[in-house]
Parts: C-alpha cells; sequence; structure tokens
C-alpha cells in the first residue's frame, strides 16, 4: 500500500463513521466529525498540504502510479 491510497481508505473509513455514528444518534459527534473532514478536504484543496499525507509519508512509501 502506497500513502495516496492509504489516505483515500481513511477518508472513507471516517465519512463511513459519520454515517454509523449519525443512525446510531450520535448526530453532534458526527456532525463535528464531518466538519473536521470537510475542513481538512479545503486545507488541501486551497494550500495544496494535506496533514495525513505528509504524516503517512513518513511511515509508508510514495505511490508509483507508472508500475
Amino acid at each position: 500500500m502506497c500513502v495516496s491510497r492509504i489516505q483515500r481508505l481513511l477518508t472513507s473509513f471516517v465519512l463511513g463513521l459519520v454515517i454509523a455514528l449519525y443512525f446510531m444518534g450520535y448526530t453532534t459527534v458526527a456532525l463535528w466529525l464531518q466538519v473536521f473532514v470537510i475542513v481538512m478536504l479545503l486545507v488541501w484543496a486551497i494550500t495544496n498540504f494535506c496533514p495525513s499525507i505528509w504524516v503517512l509519508k513518513k511511515i509508508f512509501p510514495p505511490c508509483s502510479w507508472d508500475k
């Protein structure tokens, strides 16, 4: 696994967790978690800096898309 794929999997996992929390009745927690994801995506879109990719690059190798 490489950094970009792991980051996408983590994002989809967190969004799935938001849905599960919402349907379990934890609407406030789900709302704040989704706001956090939205803010992180906006930071990534505006500054081209993704904190999760920055951290994951220290642990996992970068993706080689040409292979």
